[in-house]
């Protein structure tokens, strides 16, 4: 026999007993399948995280009060950043492009009717330009708002419709606690960032925040949540940060463990990507071990065919037919069955990355890699696992097997 008749023969099998052969490949199916979109859909959600990271900016800095390690026990984060530090990195600091302190509190905002609560946000004029923000209508904070203590307010654009509706909100006043703020802007579309609703959110000039909303409680100065610095250039990103982390411990004279922490927004991404990448791998690994289970239903199918066969192989070994010949078969069958079972796991796989990607934030891709990768062990497997059953056959005696009942 050459081997397209045996390729012909094997198909031949395999097709006359469709539903046991599908149920053999219905481990493969299924690993292939789970490999493929498991793959696709952590791409798309390291994709995402690197997309969450750079919407809050480019090139920056976050300063934060409170050590790395004192972050991690309480509840709320210590106080120990003022607004003269924000000031102090921007004159002093020569990498530094722009500089955003921010004080953050949860009030509620009414207009007529409407009480809802929100994030009410202290800022400075250079708030958007740091953190990637866009003016809709109207107009942002200014300096001289700054210097005045105004009580005006600039809207996200989900609290300006969950208040007015498809009215103009420009010219209108809210109340924050009690005080009556004039809304100036609204912001664009901004949309979530790791799980926090950016358009949710009033902007207040950041005198206004700590004089009347927060209250000013530090002998330092004005207290504020964190500071956001823009570098000038992706290069100076390290320097920058060693500024900061020098600046800041001789205004706060520190001899002992920092009492802030400097984030770099490169670092946040690796670390993120990191993550997703990990669960990836570990998804993935639990989804090859389905792969070797169909290796297993298998060999476990073609062990019972080779019993169920036994008067064919010997019929066919009694008219001419070499263990050669037998092995060759039993194993192309497997093989078959593999690589028709990988196929279909592909094909599943790729319209659930479809599927994801319509439902969810993530936009997952098709890894070529992972189809070839998979589609290379899934011959494998039916090659490794078709080894066995294929000898026994070949080694079958036939004048044995064919007086087999």
């Amino acid at each position: 026999m050459d081997f397209l008749e045996s390729v012909n023969m094997a198909v031949k099998t395999l097709v006359a007993n469709k539903l046991r052969s599908t149920l053999t490949m219905l481990g493969i199916i299924i690993g292939n399948g789970a490999v493929i979109a498991t793959v696709g859909v952590g791409q798309g959600a390291q994709q995402f995280v690197a997309q969450e990271v750079q919407s809050l900016g480019t090139n920056l800095l976050f300063v934060i009060p409170g050590s790395p390690k004192a972050q991690s026990r309480p509840v709320l984060p210590p106080k120990t950043l003022v607004l003269g530090d924000a000031e102090a990195i921007a004159s002093q600091v020569p990498t530094v492009k722009a500089v955003a302190p921010q004080l953050n509190a949860r009030e509620r905002v009414i207009y007529r009717n409407g009480n809802l609560p929100t994030t009410v946000v202290g800022v400075t004029p250079d708030f958007p330009m740091v953190r990637n923000f866009a003016v809709a209508k109207g107009r942002f904070v200014t300096d001289l708002d700054l210097q005045e203590n105004s009580l005006i307010a600039v809207l996200g654009s989900e609290i300006a419709t969950d208040l007015f509706g498809n009215t103009d909100p420009i010219g209108e006043q809210v109340r924050i606690k009690n005080r009556s703020f004039l809304v100036v802007g609204v912001m664009a579309p901004k949309g979530s960032t790791f799980g926090r609703n950016e358009d949710d959110v009033v902007f207040v000039p950041l005198s206004t925040a700590a004089s009347l909303i927060v209250g000013n409680t530090s002998p330092y100065g004005t207290l504020i949540s964190f500071i956001s610095v823009t570098v000038k250039d992706e290069e100076s990103m390290k320097l920058a940060q060693f500024q900061i982390e020098n600046l800041l411990r001789l205004r706060h004279q520190i001899t002992d463990e920092d009492d802030f922490t400097v984030r770099n927004q490169k670092d946040l991404q690796q670390i993120t990507g990191a993550v997703t990448g990990a669960l990836t791998a570990m998804l993935s690994a639990v989804a090859g071990i389905s792969l070797f289970v169909g290796g297993i239903g298998i060999m476990n199918i073609m062990l019972v065919s080779v019993t169920e066969r036994t008067k064919e192989i010997g019929l066919r070994k009694a008219i001419g037919a070499s263990p050669q010949d037998i092995l060759v078969q039993f194993t192309i069958e497997a093989v078959i069955l593999s690589v028709a079972g990988g196929l279909i796991g592909i094909t599943l796989g790729t319209g659930g990355i479809v599927l994801v990607s319509v439902l969810s934030p993530f936009d997952a891709g098709i890894s070529t890699g992972a189809i070839v990768l998979a589609t290379g062990v899934s011959g494998a497997i039916g090659l490794l696992f078709g080894i066995v059953p294929a000898q026994r056959a070949a080694q079958l005696d036939p004048i044995a097997a064919l007086r087999s009942e």
